[in-house]
């Protein structure tokens, strides 16, 4: 079956795909054309900003109002006990600047974050991936938007006097605040929504975030499983057999760990094998693509999940 199309907000004439187990809408989408695209909305930054702070992640910071902004300010207004809407209103932002924190603040560049383990490029092939050591940021100005939860575009953007090679040069990021800390007994994904929540023993929300969750293909898991461990910088192990086919790579192979791997810089294990909730090296798609069975996060996001999920008593459930 053909991906729906929905129609561009402001442009009836301009329709979108959306890919199977997605209600989400390209950020992009709100934009007022391809060839003369808007700026990022300074009011946009700062709610995201501030929605990531309290831990109902937008996944990436890119000033556009797009469904995973929409989907972090229901969460956040489901935290609040507030009318869930979706919308940023007056009853949202009044309850939202409470915290009172900047959106923005500066940031010293430094030697390391210049001179650290790059990959200039990096095969799509899985044989060639496997050949590496290491499968890492292009360069700082990736690293340095991961770091601050932010979209590369906006980084730039906001930063057009440096090159971010200088060491010493002073830029512009989001003030993305400390992480959650409360331990988390259940988590929800639903695959309708395109969404992934966490919960503690008392049934209050400690987290979410935007997902990529399985495909038509290869479908997440149904029903409940549990977290059986946790592991940063992870190795792929890829068996064709087992999952999916990836061009003409029919062996297994292990690929190396960084960042821009198949599975991101984190790994959390389910018990349903081969399954499992893992970061990404392309934040921005999250929601916007498929994966192959899993769920995907924003490496931050997934980051932050794994320090508050417990191995063999934290569940996970499967919705929608």
């Amino acid at each position: 079956m053909a991906a729906p199309k929905v129609e561009v907000t402001g442009e009836p004439d301009k329709a979108v795909a959306t890919p199977d187990y997605s209600t989400d809408l390209p950020d992009e989408a709100g934009l007022e054309s391809a060839d003369e695209p808007e700026a990022p909305d300074p009011f946009m930054v700062r709610l995201q900003v501030l929605l990531d702070r309290a831990n109902a992640s937008p996944g990436v910071i890119d000033g556009y109002f797009g469904e995973n902004t929409k989907k972090a300010i229901r969460s956040y207004e489901e935290m609040r006990g507030l009318p869930v809407d979706g919308e940023p209103d007056a009853d949202l932002w009044n309850v939202l600047t409470v915290d009172k924190g900047r959106a923005m603040t500066t940031y010293r560049i430094t030697k390391d974050d210049v001179e650290g383990r790059y990959i200039d490029s990096l095969p799509d092939d899985y044989a060639e991936l496997a050949k590496m050591d290491w499968l890492g940021f292009h360069g700082p100005v990736e690293m340095l938007a991961e770091r601050f939860h932010m979209d590369e575009e906006l980084l730039k953007a906001l930063n057009s006097q440096t090159d971010f090679k200088t060491p010493g040069d002073v830029i512009l990021v989001a003030e993305v605040g400390k992480a959650a800390t409360a331990k988390v007994l259940r988590v929800v994904v639903d695959k309708q929504k395109g969404e992934l929540t966490a919960f503690d023993g008392a049934g209050a929300i400690v987290l979410s975030a935007p997902a990529t969750i399985g495909s038509a293909d290869t479908p997440s898991p149904t029903g409940t499983v549990t977290v059986v461990g946790v592991a940063p910088d992870p190795t792929y192990s890829y068996d064709p057999q087992k999952n999916f086919t990836q061009g003409s790579n029919t062996s297994e192979l292990t690929l190396p760990p960084g960042p821009n791997g198949p599975v991101g810089s984190m790994w959390i294990d389910l018990s349903k094998p081969t399954y499992g909730i893992h970061g990404t090296a392309h934040p921005a798609l999250i929601d916007k693509s498929v994966s192959h069975g899993c769920v995907r996060l924003t490496n931050w996001d997934a980051e932050a999940l794994a320090k508050l999920v417990e191995p063999q008593k934290t569940t996970v459930e499967f919705k929608g």
